[in-house]
C-alpha cells in the first residue's frame, strides 16, 4: 500500500477538499460549509495518500455524542481501504473526548458506504425522511450508531 498519513485538515487543503467532494457527490457540501466547520472547531481530518490529499472526514462532539458528518475518499482511490482508515480515525476520535456514541447519516443508495459502517460495526437506529437531495427530488438517510462504551 501506498504510505498514507492522517492529519488535521488545513485551510490550504480547501481546494483539494472541494475538487474531492465535487467528484464524488452529486450533490456536494459547499466551500463554505467546510470553511464554517475549519471555523467553529470541528474535528477535521484529511488522508494524506504520497503527495496528494485523498480524502477527509468531519466530524464533531456535544453531549457525550459525536457525529461523523462528512467522510468522503476520492473516486479513484474508493475501495483501497483508505475509507477505512477514516472511519476508524473518527471512531478514535470519539473515543478521546469520551463519547458514549457515534452517529452518521448515510443513503440507502450507497451500498458501498453502508457496508463500511455495517462492517466496523454500526446499525441503523432510525430513518430521516427526505434528507438529501437527489436527481429525482429527496432521498432518506439511514442513520446509524456506534456505541462506544464497552
Amino acid at each position: 500500500m501506498i504510505h498514507s498519513v492522517l492529519r488535521p485538515l488545513q485551510w490550504g487543503d480547501l481546494d483539494r477538499v472541494m475538487e474531492i467532494e465535487l467528484s464524488a457527490y452529486p450533490f456536494p457540501w459547499t466551500r463554505g460549509i467546510f470553511g464554517d466547520c475549519l471555523r467553529v472547531g470541528y474535528d477535521c481530518w484529511g488522508l494524506q495518500v504520497g503527495e496528494s490529499l485523498a480524502g477527509y472526514s468531519v466530524q464533531t462532539s456535544a453531549a457525550g455524542e459525536n457525529h461523523l458528518l462528512n467522510l468522503c475518499v476520492e473516486p479513484g482511490r474508493q475501495r483501497q481501504g483508505f475509507g477505512r482508515l477514516l472511519l476508524d480515525n473518527a471512531v478514535r476520535i470519539a473515543r478521546l473526548q469520551a463519547c458514549e456514541c457515534i452517529f452518521l447519516e448515510v443513503r440507502p443508495s450507497n451500498a458501498a458506504g453502508f457496508a463500511l459502517y455495517e462492517g466496523r460495526g454500526f446499525s441503523v437506529v432510525g430513518r430521516r425522511r427526505n434528507y438529501y437531495s437527489a436527481s429525482d427530488g429527496k432521498e432518506d438517510a439511514l442513520v446509524m450508531r456506534l456505541d462506544l462504551i464497552d
